[in-house]
């Protein structure tokens, strides 16, 4: 204990110093907090003050995060954390679907309908927000699993905040369970690579040192068990079974959000992991342990066959978009295997569009779910007759989705398959090749199931032609991002220039 005292000084020196870099993560604590008084005193009589707080603070965390963009890598918290480019990104993200959570939230019958109302929720959604800031800095294990668990906590209250019935009931318990053994197993696997190398910081040149001395099955098992809570967070194949019945029995805001924050905040951390495998000479991944390329590549290519190819037998379509989801994380692992700039932007633009595409597709098809009840493809036979607006920007979500023209899915998959070709020209690599052919299948196999609700709702009859009506702010904003996505690939270089 006598020998830490000479460090105390230095370390409080160090954290006060952090303060200033934290400002955007001390702003959540506030906002967290104000939104609990505000829900407890004065819910009754400022009903909407949780919602304009919970708003304000998301836009306030936004303007003070961009305010760092161009900074160098910092280390805060005695190297817990690193606050660099790429991390300040991945904010900047999580507050986009955050915001659009809040509004979603806001504007969705079952929420305001609820006895629990909407103060619990926010509050739930700055701490998970907080979390999800953490993973994108973190360069400490110890410090990744925290955030992570924080995440993964607010995620299950999210999904079972509602209990409004056994199907919502028995997706949180799901998700809860399985979230728990796969915390447990990275929990071992983090605790093992640090008795192999006396050290939690992924930065620090004895980690790799110390890894590189092992044998292959004791490196690879630690590695592997720490890796497992980073795939469950990505829903990557086998540890993608949670997703399907979560997706559906979850409510469709916290649906849309658990498909694009916490997914994101996976990839971050990963990128974080495996930076310390990247070779600058070779430009690629170390393999004197595990080879790591391989791994990547056959967890990326399974995910986008499987997730494409099961989402063609699915008729719920929010089950159907969750197979969607695990194929789109497949795409985008195929992105982080090129591990550079041209790789990490092409990630990042398509991340940007994933989340408004995903927000846009489960706004309008919740709109249609409550004032319908519809809830499979087959029911939507017709609808487009009688709603048109409403359809047609349903069909542009779903061809951006897709990835083709005139969307700017199309120039985000572009992105992602010209830095993949790019990289495949400089290394040769067979396997590499392999991605991308299985990517554009996977694309090509996507048209089967994305189509299957705008065939059925312009080119089919329905037996009870429903006509929905247009004054709801939710199907506003849903048609608004789904026209965003129209203008994005005429003007690409207002998010590229800001990358």
């Amino acid at each position: 204990m006598n020998d830490l005292i000479p460090y105390i000084p230095s370390s409080i020196r160090d954290s006060l110093a952090s303060l200033s870099f934290f400002s955007a993560e001390i702003s959540l604590v506030l906002g967290f907090l104000l939104v609990i008084l505000a829900d407890l005193f004065f819910r009754k009589r400022y009903p909407q003050l949780s919602f304009i707080l919970t708003l304000f603070t998301l836009l306030l965390v936004a303007y003070q995060s961009s305010g760092f963009l161009k900074i160098d890598s910092i280390p805060l918290f005695g190297g817990m954390i690193i606050m660099d480019h790429l991390s300040i990104l991945f904010k900047l993200l999580f507050c986009l679907a955050s915001i659009l959570f809040v509004l979603f939230i806001w504007f969705n019958r079952t929420f305001q309908g609820h006895d629990k109302g909407f103060g619990d929720m926010y509050a739930i959604l700055l701490a998970v927000h907080l979390g999800l800031n953490l993973m994108a800095m973190s360069a400490n294990l110890l410090m990744i699993y925290l955030s992570l668990e924080m995440v993964s906590l607010g995620s299950y209250l999210m999904v079972g905040y509602l209990s409004s019935g056994q199907k919502q009931t028995e997706a949180a318990m799901k998700y809860a369970l399985f979230g728990a053994v796969c915390s447990a197993i990275m929990l071992y696997g983090i605790s093992l690579l640090y008795g192999f190398t006396g050290t939690l910081y992924l930065n620090d040149p004895e980690f790799l040192s110390g890894l590189k001395s092992l044998p292959l099955m004791s490196s690879g098992l630690a590695l592997i068990m720490a890796f497992i809570g980073i795939a469950f967070k990505l829903s990557l194949v086998p540890l993608h079974f949670w997703s399907p019945d979560v997706y559906e029995g979850a409510p469709t805001p916290v649906t849309a959000f658990l498909s694009t924050a916490p997914k994101i905040a996976g990839f971050a951390v990963l990128i974080n992991f495996l930076e310390m495998f990247y070779d600058p000479g070779s430009k690629a991944l170390h393999s004197t342990m595990l080879d790591l390329n391989y791994i990547l590549a056959f967890l990326a290519i399974l995910s986008m066959l499987l997730g494409n190819f099961v989402a063609i037998w699915q008729n719920n379509i929010k089950r159907m978009l969750a197979y969607s989801s695990i194929g789109h994380t497949g795409f985008m692992l195929m992105a982080l295997f090129i591990f550079s700039t041209s790789g990490f932007k092409a990630i990042i633009f398509y991340m940007t569009i994933y989340v408004i595409m995903n927000m846009a597709a489960f706004m309008l098809v919740d709109e249609i779910e409550e004032k319908t009840g519809k809830q499979y493809i087959d029911e939507y036979k017709g609808l487009g007759k009688q709603n048109s607006l409403l359809m047609i920007s349903l069909l542009i979500v779903l061809v951006s989705l897709t990835g083709l023209p005139p969307t700017v899915g199309f120039t985000a998959k572009f992105l992602v398959f010209s830095s993949a070709l790019e990289a495949y020209n400089l290394s040769g690599s067979p396997i590499l090749l392999v991605m991308i052919i299985i990517a554009s299948i996977s694309t090509v196999v996507s048209l089967f199931y994305y189509f299957k609700l705008p065939l059925n709702a312009f080119l089919r009859e329905s037996p009870d032609p429903v006509q929905l009506s247009y004054r709801s702010a939710k199907v506003y904003m849903g048609i608004f991002l789904a026209f965003l996505l129209l203008l994005l690939i005429v003007f690409p270089s207002m998010l590229e220039q800001f990358i």
